[in-house]
C-alpha cells in the first residue's frame, strides 16, 4: 500500500458507502482525512471503522452551501496542516420516471451531486495548487456514461461531474494539479441493499465478473489516483464496474 503520512485529504459523504471506505483507506494508509457528512452518529462510526480515528476529523457540512464547502476545506487546512487531495464523493438520489420527477427532486440532486463538487472544488483550488501532489477525484457512475431509466436527475449530474472533471484537469495542469473520475458500478452499499432478488440477479447478466462491486474496491482506484504514481494521469473516467461498460 502507498504511504500517505503527512498527507491531507478532503472527502465529501464520508459517513456511509463508498465514502466511507475511503475514508478509511486513506487513514489508514496514513493520510490526515477530513470528512463531511450531515449525520454525526454515523461520522462517529465511520471514524472507528477507519482503524486509526485519531487520523479522521469530522465536518458536519452540506456541500450544497458555499459556506459549508468553505468550512470544509477550512477544517481540513487546520487538520492537515494544507491541503493536498479532494474527493469529491457526496451524492444522493431522488429517482423518479421523469414525467413524474418534480422540480425539487430535479434541483436537489444538481445541487448536492453537481454543485457541491463544484463548490468544494473551487473552494480547494487555491490550497491544492500549492501542493507538491495536488489530486482531484471526484466520484461519478457508470449511468454517468449510459444513462438510466428512473435517474434522468441522478445520470445528468453524474454527466455533469464528468465534464466538469476534464474541465477542472485542463485548468489545473499547468499547476501541477491532476483531476479524475472515478465512475462506480452497481457497489454493494445501503443504496442498493434494498434491490429486490430479481434485480440483482438481472444486474449480474450485465456484469462480466459476475458479481456486485464493493466499497473497498473504489477505495483502491481512488488512493491510486491521489498517489504519486499517478502523477501523469488526469482528465480521465475510470470505471469501476467489473466491465458492465467497456
Amino acid at each position: 500500500m502507498t504511504s500517505f503520512a503527512d498527507v491531507s485529504v478532503l472527502v465529501t459523504g464520508g459517513t456511509r458507502g463508498i465514502g466511507r471506505a475511503i475514508v478509511g483507506a486513506f487513514a489508514s494508509a496514513g493520510a490526515k482525512v477530513t470528512f463531511t457528512g450531515t449525520n454525526d452518529a454515523a461520522a462517529t462510526e465511520a471514524a472507528a471503522a477507519s482503524g486509526a480515528p485519531d487520523r479522521c476529523h469530522f465536518v458536519k457540512a452540506d456541500v450544497s452551501s458555499a459556506d459549508g464547502c468553505q468550512a470544509a476545506v477550512d477544517a481540513a487546512v487546520a487538520f492537515g496542516g494544507g491541503l493536498d487531495v479532494v474527493v469529491n464523493n457526496a451524492g444522493i438520489t431522488r429517482d423518479q420516471l421523469l414525467l413524474r420527477m418534480s422540480e425539487e427532486e430535479w434541483d436537489r440532486v444538481q445541487d448536492v451531486n453537481l454543485k457541491g463538487a463544484f463548490l468544494t472544488t473551487k473552494a480547494a483550488a487555491r490550497r491544492l495548487m500549492k501542493s507538491s501532489r495536488g489530486r482531484l477525484i471526484n466520484i461519478t457512475s457508470v449511468v454517468g456514461l449510459t444513462g438510466n431509466a428512473g435517474q434522468a436527475n441522478y445520470a445528468a449530474s453524474k454527466a455533469g461531474l464528468i465534464g466538469f472533471t476534464k474541465s477542472v484537469a485542463k485548468e489545473l495542469a499547468g499547476r501541477g494539479v491532476t483531476a479524475n473520475a472515478v465512475a462506480p458500478g452497481f457497489i454493494e452499499t445501503d443504496m442498493t441493499a434494498d434491490l429486490p432478488a430479481g434485480a440483482s440477479e438481472g444486474l449480474m447478466k450485465l456484469i462480466p465478473l459476475a458479481r456486485m462491486g464493493t466499497a473497498a474496491d473504489v477505495a483502491e482506484v481512488v488512493l491510486f489516483l491521489a498517489s504519486e504514481g499517478a502523477g501523469y494521469v488526469t482528465g480521465q473516467v475510470i470505471p469501476v464496474d467489473g466491465g458492465m461498460v467497456m
